[in-house]
């Protein structure tokens, strides 16, 4: 119980904002250590779950700030099972030859499994999202998460095969141990190995100079809009401010403005005064905004939408957040949570979107991943798909006061920019907003709760990574090669059962 605990403690201290992401394989192999030859599956499960909720407890406080604490134990509860299940895997596929590569693969499928149910998933806190300040980031543009995933859990179960062998007395020259020893050190090495693969943080097809504006909220927590058109108005006098300094020399003129999510919380189609200072900001700054805005739908339904304001011109092209949050935005059996807390009734009617993830502005395709949507591998390689040459996050932390969870978020962006090849922009209202190069290096950030405004010149890009064209393939692959492990042990363990039934027949006779 102790070192698996242990083991999600130290999993949680590789996560941003500590960059100790080294931390990280100890953490797998600790909890390797408490799973493996478990002589019941209940125990494997209990072990698991228990370094689970060791995890997950310390870092996803932040669901709970404002709401209390049934939705942040009730999350983290429902998270630990995944590390259960891994558990239990753990235990069975740690019978087959080469078992340390077997577990990795069983944690990258155990993620998979995590970040599609249920209710859509909750892909927060994957070992690759802590890794971006690592050796590992560069296997990002080779495989995306799940490589990154895999090798860091490989790392860790190599770790522990190593510890268990010379537990048991085998020799340090032993080839089993020389060959764990190797796969300990190639893992991480090989991500160091890429880097210089990742392209330079300026090496594009043209470039363009992008703003992200901050403009802060006038109260942190789930009522941060009750002043909505404060909100609005802060956006709107940063960018102002930044026009100011264009006009007196001191910043480069931006070719686009990228608001964040809900920094127009009054809906800027229905709303005459909304669109009027929207207007007005866009053509003092000379450049198209992409406004986040939400938008009021005919069945009194909302979508959280990413707006191109055109100046004079207005409204263009827009994306609707496609990946909603349960329990945010959108509550699942509403009348059955409603008995568990009294904040059931303030979560939203959002609705998803259905288009392909990108916008244009200024003639640049430029990907969106709305907040939420920049956990889930998919955003993105839709926008890629569709011709995207610079990525953005709009996100709207303020619901989470100041609290680690803007700069996990901040870590999965990074992770995706590499992963994608490809400059990206994060605008937040409270921070941490910040520019990140191609090569996951965060060139520029913000504070928390200070209006800002982030100018860059940013490379497009058009290429592809290897990570983009095979898409969710090394994630597929880990599911089924540890359902194959699986389909193996139980193979084995039939025709173990026919022997001995064959020799129990004999014996009889």
């Amino acid at each position: 119980m102790a070192v698996a605990v242990l083991g999600g403690l130290l999993l949680f201290a590789s996560f941003p904002p500590r960059p100790l992401w080294f931390l990280a394989p100890f953490a797998v192999a600790l909890l390797t250590l408490a799973v493996y030859g478990t002589r019941r599956v209940r125990a494997a499960f209990g072990y698991g779950m228990l370094g689970g909720l060791a995890f997950f407890l310390p870092l996803l406080p932040w669901t709970g700030i404002y709401v209390g604490p049934v939705p942040w134990l009730a999350l983290s509860t429902a998270c630990a099972v995944f590390f259960g299940l891994w558990g239990v895997l753990a235990r069975w596929l740690g019978g087959l030859r080469g078992w340390p590569v077997w577990l990795a693969l069983a944690w990258t499928a155990t993620e998979w499994a995590r970040s599609n149910v249920p209710f859509g998933g909750f892909p927060w806190g994957r070992i690759a999202f802590g890794q971006a300040d690592g050796w590992y980031l560069p296997l990002a543009a080779y495989g995306g998460a799940p490589l990154i995933g895999f090798a860091v859990a490989l790392t860790g179960t190599a770790l522990a095969a190593i510890v268990l062998r010379v537990r048991a007395g085998q020799r340090i020259v032993d080839k089993g141990i020389a060959l764990t020893g190797l796969a300990v050190i190639v893992a991480p090495l090989a991500g160091l190995a890429l880097r210089p693969t990742l392209p330079a943080p300026d090496d594009g097809l043209r470039t363009v100079t992008v703003a992200a504006i901050q403009g802060s909220v006038p109260r942190l927590g789930l009522d941060f809009n009750a002043q909505r058109r404060a909100v609005l108005d802060n956006h709107v006098r940063r960018t102002e401010e930044l026009a100011d300094s264009v006009a007196r020399g001191q910043e480069r003129k931006p070719d686009i403005v990228i608001w964040p999510e809900n920094s127009s919380d009054i809906d800027p189609l229905r709303n005459a005064d909304a669109a009027a200072v929207i207007t007005r900001a866009s053509e003092r700054i000379g450049a198209p905004i992409l406004v986040g805005a939400v938008l009021l739908n005919g069945d009194r339904t909302t979508t959280n939408s990413v707006i191109v304001w055109n100046g004079a011109a207005g409204p263009g092209e827009r994306h609707d957040k496609k990946i909603i949050q349960p329990f945010g935005e959108y509550l699942p059996m509403r009348s059955f949570f409603r008995l568990f807390s009294s904040y059931a009734d303030r979560a939203g009617y959002f609705v998803p979107g259905h288009g392909d993830g990108t916008v244009t502005a200024a003639n640049v395709r430029i990907g969106v991943a709305t907040c939420y949507e920049v956990a889930f591998d998919r955003a993105f390689r839709e926008s890629l798909a569709a011709g995207a040459q610079l990525l953005t996050v709009p996100t709207n932390n303020a619901t989470f006061g100041e609290s680690e969870m803007t700069y996990q978020q901040l870590a999965m962006s990074r992770v995706r920019a590499v992963e994608h090849g490809r400059a990206l922009v994060v605008a937040a209202t409270t921070g941490v907003s910040g520019i990140i190069t191609a090569d996951g290096t965060l060139t520029q950030h913000s504070d928390q709760v200070v209006p800002a405004a982030l100018v860059a010149q940013l490379p497009l890009r058009d290429t592809a990574t290897i990570a983009t064209r095979i898409g969710a393939a090394p994630e597929l692959a880990s599911v089924i090669l540890t359902a194959i492990g699986a389909g193996l042990l139980l193979a084995r363990r039939h025709r173990a059962n026919q022997t001995q039934v064959m020799r129990s027949s004999g014996n009889s006779e």
